[in-house]
This record gives structure tokens, sequence and C-alpha cells, in this order.
């Protein structure tokens, strides 16, 4: 319920008891609660109250109509103002993580509290002038640690994390599911608009965050994901029954290894390991260490799984199909030329949100049958 559903209802509550000035004593109340004065209330009215404090303002109007009290009146057990002592304990947080070098320090450390608080971190403010319990300054401890002294990455802390608004279990078996990884998901829905039923392929699916989304936004496909990694696919056929995904299904394949000849794809879409083995020995220690390796590079200078899928991909997918994959901040150039070396129409280069090229995209024309007509 917004904040301001619950004002017309605090209101409504006090004039059937015949209380004097209604709205006035339902804003005092209020912002006592959520710690805002009345103009903020107004400006404020679009936010959805946590069911704690709804339920801290039905005790107030019980207590207010039962002793026929006015909200100053009322005589409430002093819980202490604890808004300013959990901004101190913030801040030291932040200040931790920035001494231990950790990149997003502030908004790691916000990423902790709501996280521990169970609320969303743009009413994390509100949340603050609340007590937090022992247990919670112990998971908040817990997790800072994790993050600062070990460096290890808030998503594996936490165990799940969002990707295109769907949550996904994440652990040190697949790659964290990143917003770049979003393009090429944008992009691939694009591709099938106009397809019924279509047949989508996904190399290497990890924690299946691709073949899942592709599976939920575009509920009349079918989905396959691929990987090769047992660990991964279970955590893969964890998250399709976490996101209630129906049209997908998850098997151990060597990239085409384990589908059948013959079978024919609209969309064969893959984000492999693309990162040169030079760059990977370089890389941040939260990725290094704790994603796995077989998940990043291909121990080569990038391309091998490129190549070798433009190379087979043809044989799988129906003409007119897409080929689609994600590359690394250099790479673009090179795969397109690797998709037209084998045959496919290059269809589009795509920017990520930086501006980096990270999407190529080619189609199969069957012109190669063509060519073999003497």
């Amino acid at each position: 319920m917004t904040l301001i559903k619950i004002l017309k209802f605090a209101e409504e509550y006090l004039t059937k008891y015949s209380f004097s000035k209604p709205r006035l004593e339902a804003e005092k109340l209020i912002g006592h609660v959520l710690k805002l004065d009345r103009l903020a209330l107004y400006t404020n009215f679009e936010t959805e109250l946590v069911l704690e404090d709804k339920e801290v303002i039905k005790k107030y109007l019980r207590e207010m109509t039962r002793n026929k009290l006015r909200f100053e009146d009322l005589v409430l057990e002093d819980k202490g103002d604890f808004k300013t002592s959990n901004i101190e304990l913030l801040n030291k947080t932040i200040d931790y993580l920035k001494e231990k070098e950790v990149p997003e320090f502030k908004l790691d450390a916000e990423y902790i509290f709501s996280n521990v608080l169970k609320v969303n971190r743009s009413f994390l403010n509100f949340q603050l002038s609340k007590k937090i319990e022992d247990n919670d300054l112990k998971e908040i401890k817990r997790m800072t640690i994790l993050r600062g002294k070990y460096r290890k990455p808030l998503q594996q802390i936490f165990g799940e994390w969002e990707f295109y608004g769907y949550p996904f279990l994440v652990n040190e078996y697949v790659l964290i599911p990143r917003s770049d990884t979003e393009v090429l998901v944008e992009q691939c829905k694009i591709l099938l608009t106009e397809l019924e039923n279509p047949k989508i392929l996904d190399i290497g699916t990890g924690s299946g965050a691709i073949a899942i989304t592709l599976g939920k936004e575009v509920p009349s496909s079918n989905v396959i994901g691929l990987d090769i990694s047992d660990e991964a696919l279970l955590i893969a056929i964890k998250n399709a029954e976490l996101n209630i995904t129906k049209n997908v299904v998850f098997q151990k394949s060597d990239v085409f290894s384990s589908i059948p000849k013959g079978t024919e794809f609209d969309l064969i879409v893959s984000n492999p390991p693309y990162i040169p083995l030079d760059e990977y020995e370089n890389l941040m220690v939260e990725v290094k260490k704790y994603e796995p390796k077989i998940a990043l590079t291909d121990n080569g200078d990038g391309y091998f799984f490129y190549e070798k899928i433009s190379k087979e991909a043809g044989e799988f997918l129906k003409i007119g199909g897409y080929l689609a994959f994600e590359v690394g901040y250099n790479q673009a150039e090179k795969v397109a030329f690797l998709m037209e070396e084998n045959k496919f129409k290059l269809i589009a280069i795509i920017k990520d949100y930086c501006g980096i090229e990270r999407v190529v995209i080619g189609m199969k024309t069957g012109e190669e049958d063509v060519d073999e007509i003497k």
C-alpha cells in the first residue's frame, strides 16, 4: 500500500471515531513512524510502505481510538532515535570498504544494508530510523568482511542477483549475470518478435540467465540451454524453477555435441568465454578468484568459441535463422569477419550502455547452397 493510501485510510479511520482534525492527526502519526515531516509525506506519496511500518501505524491507530487520545497525548513506548547511530554504522561500513579498495564502496555498503534489512535500496533511508537487531548487525558485519577483506562479489555473498528484472541464483560455478548481457537479450527479443514458436539454442548457458530470460520474454518459444559444466547446469535448473519457466530445458553438451543432426533453430545465441588468457591473468580479484575460469577464458586468444560456433552453427540453423554473440570490448570486428567467413550475412553490431561494441548478429542466408550449383 502506498503512503497516500495509508494517509487516507488513517484519516477515515479517525473520522469514524469522531476525532477532531483527523487528517492532521493522521499526518502526525504517519510522519512520526516514517521520520518525515508533514510536507515530506506528500512529496513521497507514491512510496510503498513496508509491512513493519504498516503494522506500527495500525497499532498507534488502535491505541488512539481505544484511549480517545490525540497523537501527541498518547504515551508511547520510547524506542529511542536510532537513525543517528545507524547512519554512523553505514558510514563506517563505507569507510571500511573504501579502505579495502572496493571499487563501488558506497554502493556496495548500501546494498549490504538493504539486503540484510530486506528493503529496496531506494527506501534504505527510511529503514535506518529503526532499530537494527543484533542478528542483523552480525550479518552486516559478516557480509562487509567478505566484501572488503576477501573481496568476494556481492552477488555471491547474497547468493542471488537480478538480471533483466528476474532473480537468479549464483555461486562460484557460474558467471555472474551482467547488465551488458541484457543488451544481447534485448536484441534477440527483437529478432524473434514476428516468429511463431521460435526455437532457441543458448550455448554456454551458465546460470541460465539468457535462456530463462528469453523463455520468459518470448513465452511462445522453446529454449535449450547447453553447458559442459554439471555444476552450472544444476544452478540453471534451479533458476528455471525459481522463475517458473516451463519452456526452457538444459542439457550437458560441449558446444553442439549433444544436439542431433538435422535439428534446426531460429536463433543460436552465446556469451562464450572470450577473455584472452593474458588479460585473464590481470583481472580484478573479484572475477579471477571467485568466478569460474572455464566461463571466462578459452585459454587462448579469446576467439576459439566464436570460430567454432560460427563454423558449425549453419548446420543447426534454419534459412533466415540468426546467430547472436556477446563479444569483448575489442572483438566485434574479428567476430563479424568469422561470421562472414562462414557464410553468415552480418546484420548488426550493437553497442552496450557504455558505448562499447558488445553484440554481433549474423543471419544464415542459404547462399552457400547456391554456390555449390555448378
